[in-house]
């Protein structure tokens, strides 16, 4: 069904307007979205009243970041229910929308599986329905909650590895409260260090082709009042030789039985720079992106989108004669190819750490991790 924008108010107070939210108007549930498409330019709601709109808000990236994936897809399993819609039906489109992403399936299972838990035990569809929407919400504010943990665990280990304060970050793509129930990732960790007074200066990549860093990262940097600087992707390693960063901290979208992260394309050769300059290259992420079942950085799907992304410039409020495709400013001859991947995968021995929820681990082992989310399983149950 077509889906509906509502604008906020135009001010420079930091954003009320949450990531995602479940609504309940007198035509029917829904999901609203704030369009992270439209930002930083404007404040934007995406009204989403089915399974297909949602969808569509994914893998146009009106919605993005791993967690946040988990609980949209979480989400458009209980709107499908609530509405008399197919539920595996659903739930297979959504989970499918993002492949490199593993927390959207996990968010799109939880749901489903409290659906047919709920049918299951002779409820009618409408308890099903409610079942659905109580896991997503459930998953929401465990989000919330492991954002916190997350951000006390890495501020730790940055005082720890650089003992002092006046930390100098780097981070790529964005990995805050857009991204997230709460806070967000490695984001909330620099926000955390900001918050204690001791981040001197955040390094934010750009991030090409989309540009999630100057677009997101730096929209939440200055909404937080923190102290940044924007780079382009190719000039992080002239920031490096001049000694000029501290740590790398970054999210990611998969993370592999072996420690192997998937994060959004450019995490890799930051990783590269970082060792060869001796920097901490940190990764934060809940437990709910490890995919035991993924036994390598070899076996992740790494998502492969339209070669426009890299052949124009995305300018949605400029409009171009003749503009096609993805509506953008042409950048490169027209019928130019392009390679466009949307992540690419750091080994593990590249990685100094991963900072989650439930814990740290480094050096990174698949032993480490195993027993890691084995304690994270002991837990929830």
């Amino acid at each position: 069904m077509a889906d509906q924008h509502a604008q906020s108010s135009d001010d420079n107070r930091p954003t009320e307007i949450p990531a995602i939210r479940w609504d309940e108007p007198p035509e029917g549930p829904v999901v609203v979205l704030l369009d992270q498409t439209r930002l930083p330019a404007e404040e934007v709601e995406l009204v989403c009243t089915d399974a297909p709109a949602l969808v569509e808000a994914i893998r146009t990236l009106a919605v993005r970041g791993a967690p946040l994936l988990g609980i949209a897809g979480a989400y458009g399993v209980a709107l499908a229910a609530a509405r008399g819609f197919d539920v595996e039906e659903a739930a297979v489109s959504l989970a499918g929308a993002r492949p490199t992403a593993v927390n959207l399936a996990v968010g799109v299972r939880r749901a489903r599986d409290a659906y047919r838990a709920a049918l299951a035990r002779g409820g009618a569809q409408e308890q099903g329905a409610g079942a659905a929407l109580a896991a997503a919400r459930a998953l929401h504010q465990e989000d919330a909650e492991a954002s916190v943990r997350m951000a006390g665990h890495g501020l730790a280990l940055l005082d720890e590895l650089l003992p002092g304060g006046g930390h100098r970050v780097l981070t790529h793509c964005n990995s805050g409260s857009l991204v997230s129930g709460g806070e967000g990732t490695a984001f909330a960790v620099a926000l955390a260090a900001h918050r204690e007074g001791r981040l001197r200066r955040l390094w934010v990549d750009e991030t090409r082709p989309l540009l999630q860093g100057a677009r997101l990262t730096a929209y939440e940097a200055a909404r937080s009042g923190m102290a940044y600087t924007l780079l382009t992707d190719n000039a992080a390693g002239s920031l490096f030789a001049a000694g000029e960063v501290d740590a790398v901290l970054v999210g990611a979208d998969r993370i592999a039985a072996d420690g192997s992260v998937a994060n959004k394309v450019g995490t890799y050769p930051l990783a590269v720079l970082a060792q060869y300059h001796h920097v901490p290259f940190i990764v934060v992420a809940p437990v709910t992106t490890v995919d035991l079942d993924t036994a390598d950085g070899a076996s992740i799907e790494v998502e492969q989108r339209a070669g426009y992304e890299v052949t124009e410039i995305a300018a949605p409020q400029v409009p171009v004669a003749g503009a096609e495709a993805g509506g953008g400013i042409p950048v490169a001859p027209l019928g130019t190819q392009a390679y466009n991947p949307a992540f690419d995968v750091t080994p593990p021995e590249l990685v100094t750490a991963i900072v989650t929820d439930e814990g740290v681990v480094s050096p990174v082992t698949a032993e480490a991790l195993a027993a890691l989310c084995d304690r994270s399983r002991q837990v929830t149950i």
